[in-house]
């Protein structure tokens, strides 16, 4: 048997494939609170050993995005439990990714007394979809306190216990593609003059507090990051600094002991190719799980597997009409191809109705 779908470890999680579906932002969530079909969802792509949620935000400030869940209240969290239960009833472990999309954001996505956030008051270019008004120009964020940074970081915390009294097996830190936590480590989004900007050390220091706290909070076992070193989304581009702050990341999180990071590769979508160099820094750095993710087959996983690079791969946009992905991928059975104009669209289509293959 291919070494793709044989079990794995993650932490004290027994996996019963070596695929991860990675997070996807899909839209359906009425009210930021995912509902039937949100479960439904998730339970078809049980195969996979491993589901990462799409974005859910820990705070009414990081709901940046039209209909994007979120697990700060008492009800949103009850409603994730028809989907954890529905995941693990089918054998499949899943993980929360909490995201606060920071400025990436537009006030008429955020319920009332939320405000657009960012390390710094600097205004990312491009545009979003408000459902009251269409599109919208990003607005420049509020640059946030001491005491933003410190209530932010304690919904982060809640968020998690939230997420384990919901059933989750843990939670990914969304620090990549732009949003809240990756706007720290750019010095083109973070321009700040106290100890959370500057140098590569004050940069990476959010991440390590918000990190360390959530660890404390719900164990290190049930705590995990993603990671876009190079990545090209939301106005946040490489940087001369990429390498030397990824791989002091990278030494930071080993130390605090989180279970794994989620690096993802966007040059598929057009983005600069990730440094091998930094990819082997941050796997020589990093005792715990490495999952790789970005352009996949199966025969590019199998090679990084067994060369060692990684430990899982996720597989994002293939799962989307391919509910069945790893049934397929092992039968060899033909992909079948997504509606690009229903990724973000309310409603089932395009959503739960993507058939089985025969």
């Amino acid at each position: 048997m291919k070494s793709l779908f044989s079990e794995a470890k993650l932490g004290n999680l027994s996996l019963k494939n070596k695929v991860v579906m990675a997070p996807m932002t899909r839209s359906r969530s009425i009210d930021n609170i995912p509902g039937d079909i949100v479960a439904t969802y998730y339970e078809q792509r049980a195969e996979a050993g491993l589901i990462v949620t799409e974005g859910t935000s820990p705070s009414p400030n990081g709901l940046g995005y039209a209909r994007i869940p979120g697990i700060y209240s008492e009800e949103q969290t009850k409603a994730w439990k028809k989907v954890t239960d529905k995941v693990h009833a089918k054998g499949s472990k899943i993980f929360v990714q909490l995201m606060h999309t920071g400025r990436i954001g537009h006030e008429l996505n955020l319920p009332k007394g939320a405000k657009v956030l960012g390390p710094s008051a600097i205004l990312a270019k491009g545009q979003m979809w408000t459902d009251a008004e269409g599109m919208k120009d990003h607005p420049t964020p509020q640059e946030m306190s001491k005491a933003e940074l410190k209530s932010t970081l304690e919904e982060f915390v809640t968020a998690s216990k939230n997420a384990i009294q919901a059933g989750f097996d843990g939670v990914e830190l969304h620090a990549a593609n732009g949003y809240l936590l990756e706007q720290f480590l750019h010095p083109s989004s973070n321009q700040r003059t106290d100890e959370y900007g500057g140098s590569i050390e004050n940069r990476i220091r959010y991440i390590v507090e918000v990190a360390t706290a959530v660890s404390q909070a719900i164990g290190k076992e049930k705590t995990a990051i993603r990671l876009s070193p190079y990545g090209a989304f939301n106005d946040l581009f490489p940087f001369p600094e990429t390498h030397d702050e990824y791989t002091l990341l990278a030494e930071k999180l080993n130390q605090i002991g989180i279970v794994y990071i989620h690096l993802v590769d966007h040059s598929s979508m057009g983005a600069p190719t990730v440094e091998p160099e930094t990819v082997g820094n941050i796997r020589k750095a990093f005792k715990g799980t490495l999952i790789l993710s970005g352009g996949y087959d199966v025969e590019r996983a199998e090679k990084d597997l067994s060369s060692g690079l990684a430990d899982l791969v996720a597989y994002g946009k293939p799962f989307l009409a391919n509910p069945d992905l790893v049934t397929r991928f092992q039968k060899n059975i033909t992909l079948a191809s997504f509606d690009q104009t229903t990724l973000y669209t309310p409603g089932e289509k395009g959503y739960t109705d993507y058939s089985l293959a025969n």
